[in-house]
């Protein structure tokens, strides 16, 4: 089939990394369409959880792939880091570009039918992670185990004839100070915005899809793609929408991970990712300054 032609793309919270990213769904997202934009709106790698443990299967490798060619076939590809890849950060101010992939804190977008956008991944509108990081990391723990409890719990719905469904999304619902804390979010990040005369926002970090208007700016949160498998994306005309890809394709989120891959394969991709790390340190402006010295 022809891929689907999108004017931009906006995904988030991809997770690479750990367990719990469906790279293998996100892999064929990226092969089904083609765009003149795509945004990168943070945490797409887990730098909290490769500091503990190295997990990656040949769909993440696709996924990396795929997008290092759409930004050599031209595709405009601008990666924003979230809080689990703020590793990065400490490069904005050198201008960065690798493999043709620009790494900005935050970015703008104009439709085509004229919306101006923010585009930020939304942790410095979450007061736990800018303020309680060691409360963020717990929460990140806790919620690395409710996805595993809610793996074997679908399990036995769906022996006994039940849809899937997300446990970890429905107990975020459930605790009200949760449920507060994600309207906080929404509507401090849309004042924001209005505040700097955009016309909306496009955010992820709490992993919750939604496009409505918030005070007078539309409130764009492209999901993610651990348990929502989301994205966001603009039509030539400038209209917008969210893809839900679990949906659309009539996929399982219980089908089972890739395997992990080989030990060489895995060496292999860490003396990459090596390599990738010692010239980014090589271009850290700290390092640069004491070498002058």
């Amino acid at each position: 089939m022809s891929p689907t032609v999108y004017r931009s793309v906006f995904i988030s919270d991809t997770h690479l990394g750990t367990r719990g990213c469906r790279a293998e769904f996100l892999a064929g997202f990226l092969k089904s369409m083609t765009c003149e934009n795509l945004f990168l709106v943070g945490d797409i790698i887990d730098g909290w959880r490769l500091k503990r443990s190295w997990f990656w299967d040949k769909y993440h490798d696709k996924v990396l792939r795929r997008v290092l060619k759409f930004a050599r076939n031209g595709t405009n590809v601008v990666y924003v880091p979230g809080n689990h890849d703020e590793m990065l950060r400490k490069f904005l101010n050198l201008g960065v570009e690798v493999c043709g992939v620009k790494i900005q804190m935050e970015a703008e977008h104009t439709t085509a039918d004229g919306k101006r956008l923010l585009i930020t991944h939304g942790d410095m509108f979450d007061s736990v992670v800018r303020h309680a990081r060691v409360l963020a990391l717990l929460g990140d723990w806790a919620y690395t185990v409710v996805l595993e409890i809610n793996r074997y719990f679908n399990m036995v719905r769906t022996r006994l004839g039940y849809p899937y469904w997300s446990l970890s999304a429905w107990l975020k619902l459930q605790v009200k100070e949760a449920v507060k804390a994600i309207d906080r979010f929404e509507t401090a990040i849309a004042d924001d915005a209005k505040s700097r005369g955009f016309d909306g926002v496009v955010c992820g970090h709490i992993h919750h899809a939604e496009m409505r208007m918030v005070n007078g700016v539309l409130y764009l949160n492209d999901g993610d793609w651990v348990e929502s498998c989301t994205a966001l994306v603009e039509h030539m005309d400038g209209r917008l929408e969210l893809i839900d890809w679990v949906a659309q394709n009539k996929l399982s989120m219980l089908a089972k991970p890739a395997a992990r891959m080989s030990a060489a394969q895995s060496t292999a991709i860490q003396s990459v990712a090596s390599e990738i790390s010692n010239m980014q340190r090589s271009l850290d402006p700290v390092s640069a300054l004491s070498a002058g010295a």
